[in-house]
């Protein structure tokens, strides 16, 4: 079979140096999904994924092509060479942060730029070109093959939580204000994380998301954005492949992707939401009827929501 190359260039630290980044979401070796092959570093792919990349903002942006042209040493692979290589209408840009207030000028700006040099583009928000979903990622270092085929790991603890310390927008500040709710009400569940503030009673960071899920029989799957039809992350994809039922407060879009009962639907950030988490994590009882519907939810993500299996469908209908 002849494969299109996918190549990947991303604003994200280090994704696109990684030819691996990739890999573990498909059961081939290399990167291999039926009819695609990622390989990011490729100095000459079929198409090109632009996955989240900022174009710079700034009053002299309509030169910023020429300005990096000059800047970059001719014998790397730079994004003119992959922006010269391949044609326009084989170059897609996937936006995946959230139409949130702080950002919105910049996600549009992006969208304006990125329909200079593609010929898809796509965000989770209504204002982006084709408004979309995001295709699914996960945080797990278990490879697909072990994800698609293992039954429910053995679960020991009631409920757990990963999140981070940030706070720079209005909706990162309302979770830490839950997160603080929870804990002054003496909610019972294992919170993991990053730049936690110090009032926060944490067992630390974490560097395999599957060590501080898979033991547990639910997860807080908290969105920093819950207003649209489109947005849903990775948080709700990692609990579920780590066999958790969500506790999960998010848009609606989770309720079009995944089958009834695969997650629980936290009502609120506030006091309705800390008794709702108190009465489902009393015991594992709600976990043990969701089960089925968790090992659907599971099977949809790995076969139809992942991002290779996107990319394979995107390159069939060209």
């Amino acid at each position: 079979m002849n494969r299109a190359t996918i190549g990947m260039i991303s604003s994200y630290s280090g994704l696109s140096e990684r030819n691996d980044w990739l890999w573990q979401q498909t059961p081939e070796y290399f990167g291999i999904w039926d009819n695609i092959r990622i390989h990011a570093t490729a100095p000459k792919p079929d198409f090109l994924l632009m996955y989240q990349f900022d174009f710079p903002q700034s009053s002299q942006q309509k030169n910023w092509l020429q300005r990096f042209r000059q800047q970059q040493p001719q014998s790397k692979l730079t994004l003119h060479k992959l922006l010269d290589h391949t044609p326009k209408e084989k170059i897609i840009y996937l936006l995946r942060e959230p139409p949130l207030k702080e950002i919105i000028a910049r996600n549009k700006s992006n969208y304006q730029e990125a329909q200079k040099y593609c010929g898809y583009i796509s965000g989770p928000d209504d204002f982006a070109p084709t408004p979309d979903y995001m295709p699914a990622i996960w945080y797990h270092g278990n490879s697909f093959r072990e994800l698609n085929e293992m039954s429910s790991p053995k679960k020991i603890e009631m409920c757990s939580w990963i999140t981070s310390g940030i706070s720079r927008t209005a909706n990162h500040r309302q979770r830490l204000q839950f997160l603080q709710s929870l804990q002054a009400n003496n909610i019972k569940f294992d919170l993991f994380g990053r730049n936690l503030p110090e009032w926060a009673q944490t067992r630390g960071k974490i560097g395999n998301k599957w060590y501080a899920m898979a033991p547990y029989y639910y997860n807080l799957a908290i969105e920093n954005y819950a207003d649209n039809n489109w947005y849903v992350s990775e948080k709700l994809w990692d609990a579920l492949l780590a066999w958790c039922l969500p506790i999960y407060y998010g848009g609606c879009a989770a309720d079009k992707l995944l089958p009834p009962g695969s997650f629980l639907r936290l009502p609120s950030l506030d006091e309705k939401g800390i008794n709702y988490i108190q009465e489902m994590t009393a015991t594992p009882d709600v976990w043990y009827e969701a089960k089925d519907a968790i090992a659907e939810a599971r099977q949809i993500i790995l076969h139809k929501l992942n991002l290779l299996n996107w990319l394979s469908e995107f390159v069939t209908n060209f």
